[in-house]
C-alpha cells in the first residue's frame, strides 16, 4: 500500500529514496527478526493464540506511525518505529497462517494449499497498491490508519471461524526443541536452504522492481493516483494467478516441484534482462512486469510446498518460521539494494537481479532433494 505513495512520502518528508524504502525495509526486518521465535511459540501453545494478537499490534503500529505523521513535528523517525511495531505483528500473521495450513492438509493436498494460500497473498498485493492511491487521496499518512482499520475485523474472523486441529501444548525443552529443528537441517539442510534462497530471490527482487517503478511512474511517465496504482498491480496479479494454477497443477502431479522452481526463477530472470529496454514504453514495461509476476507464482508456491512438508506438525511453525523470515529479509533488502545498485546504472541494477534468480534457480534444481522434503 505505501509504495504507489513513495514520491509523496519522499516529498512531504523531504527525504531520499534510500530513506523512504526503508519504510519497508524497518518493517520486514523487524519481522524477520521476530518470526523464529513466534515460530516457536505457536509449535508450543498454538497458531491462533499468536496469530490474533500480531493482528492486532500490526494494526496499533500502523495506527502510531499515523499519529506521528499527522500531529508531530520531523515524524520520519517516528513513523519508522510503528513501522517496526507492525513488523513484530506481521511476524505472526502470513507465517504462521502457512504453518497452519500445513496443519491442515495432508502431503497430497498441500501443494494445492500452498497455491491458494500464496494466491491469497498476491491477491493482497494486488489489492493494496489500488486501494493505497486511493486511500492516498484523502492524504498520504492515511494509509498508515487503513491498516488498523483492516486487521481488526480479520482477528476477529480469524478467532471465530478458523478452527486448528485439536491443540496440546508441547512440553518439550527449549534445547530439544532445538535439537529437534537441528536434525531436521542435518538430513535436509542444503535442500532447504536452497529453497529458503528461491524465496529470498523472487520477493527481493519483486520488491525491489516495485519500489523503482513507483518511482519511475513519477519521474518518467508523470503518473500519479489510482493508475499507477493498478500498473504496479500488474505483476502482483499475474503472481497471484500463476501461483493459484501452480499449486493446482501440482497437486494433480505431485511432483515436478523443482521443475518449476528452476522455470520460474529462469522466467524471472528472462525479464529482469528485458526491463531495462522497456523501461520508457508505458506498454510494454507492465508487459514484462507481469512475466516477473509469472515467474514469482511459479516458484512461490512451489517452495512453500516443499518447505511446509518437510517436517513434523510439532516443528513445522520453526521450520515455515525460519523460511518466513528469509522471505520478509528478501522484502527488506529489495528497496534500498536496487537504490543502491541503481548508482551503477539502469542495466547493471537489473541485470544483478536477474543474476540472483538465474543462481538461486540453477543451483536449487541441481542441488534440492524434493524426495526427502516431500516424504
Amino acid at each position: 500500500m505505501l509504495i504507489p505513495e513513495f514520491p509523496a512520502i519522499k516529498e512531504a518528508l523531504q527525504i531520499s529514496q534510500f530513506q523512504v524504502g526503508l519504510l519497508i525495509t524497518f518493517f520486514s526486518a523487524a519481522a524477520a527478526l521476530a518470526i523464529p521465535f513466534l515460530g516457536y511459540l505457536s509449535d508450543r501453545v498454538g497458531r491462533k493464540v499468536i496469530i490474533v494478537p500480531a493482528l492486532v499490534l500490526y494494526g496499533l503500529g500502523g495506527a502510531f506511525s499515523g499519529v506521528a505523521a499527522a500531529f508531530w513535528q520531523n515524524p520520519y523517525h517516528y513513523i519508522l518505529a510503528g513501522r517496526v511495531i507492525q513488523g513484530l505483528g506481521a511476524a505472526g500473521t502470513a507465517p504462521l497462517a502457512m504453518a497452519l495450513a500445513g496443519d491442515l492438509l495432508e502431503t497430497k493436498e498441500r501443494s494445492e494449499g500452498m497455491g491458494i494460500l500464496e494466491a491469497a497473498n498476491g491477491t493482497g498485493k494486488v489489492l493494496s497498491p489500488i486501494i493505497g492511491a486511493a486511500v492516498a487521496l484523502i492524504v498520504w499518512y492515511a494509509l498508515f490508519f487503513s491498516y488498523a482499520i483492516l486487521s481488526v475485523p480479520v482477528a476477529l474472523l480469524v478467532w471465530f471461524l478458523v478452527r486448528e486441529p485439536q491443540w496440546e501444548a508441547q512440553k518439550i525443552p527449549f534445547q530439544q526443541y532445538l535439537r529437534g529443528i537441528a536434525a531436521i537441517f542435518d538430513n535436509k539442510g542444503v535442500s532447504l536452504l536452497l529453497n529458503f534462497f528461491g524465496g529470498l530471490a523472487v520477493l527481493f527482487i519483486l520488491f525491489g522492481v516495485l519500489s523503482f517503478t513507483s518511482d519511475i511512474l513519477v519521474s518518467a511517465f508523470k503518473l500519479g493516483g489510482v493508475f499507477k496504482g493498478l500498473i504496479l498491480s500488474v505483476p502482483l496479479l499475474a503472481m497471484s494467478v500463476t501461483a493459484y494454477l501452480t499449486g493446482l497443477y501440482l497437486r494433480k502431479k505431485g511432483r515436478y516441484f523443482k521443475l518449476f522452481f528452476l522455470l520460474g526463477l529462469i522466467i524471472v530472470a528472462a525479464a529482469m534482462g528485458v526491463l531495462p529496454l522497456c523501461c520508457r514504453s508505458l506498454i510494454v514495461y507492465p508487459v514484462v512486469l507481469a512475466l516477473l509476476g509469472l515467474g514469482s507464482g511459479m516458484v512461490l508456491p512451489s517452495v512453500n510446498t516443499m518447505v511446509t512438508s518437510s517436517t513434523e506438525s510439532s516443528q513445522r511453525g520453526g521450520v515455515t518460521s525460519l523460511y518466513g523470515s528469509i522471505r520478509f529479509l528478501g522484502v527488506a533488502l529489495g528497496p534500498p539494494a536496487f537504490s543502491l545498485l541503481f548508482n551503477g546504472g539502469l542495466f547493471f541494477m537489473f541485470l544483478a537481479g536477474g543474476a540472483v534468480a538465474l543462481v538461486a534457480g540453477i543451483a536449487g534444481f541441481l542441488f534440492i532433494n524434493e524426495d526427502i522434503l516431500l516424504k
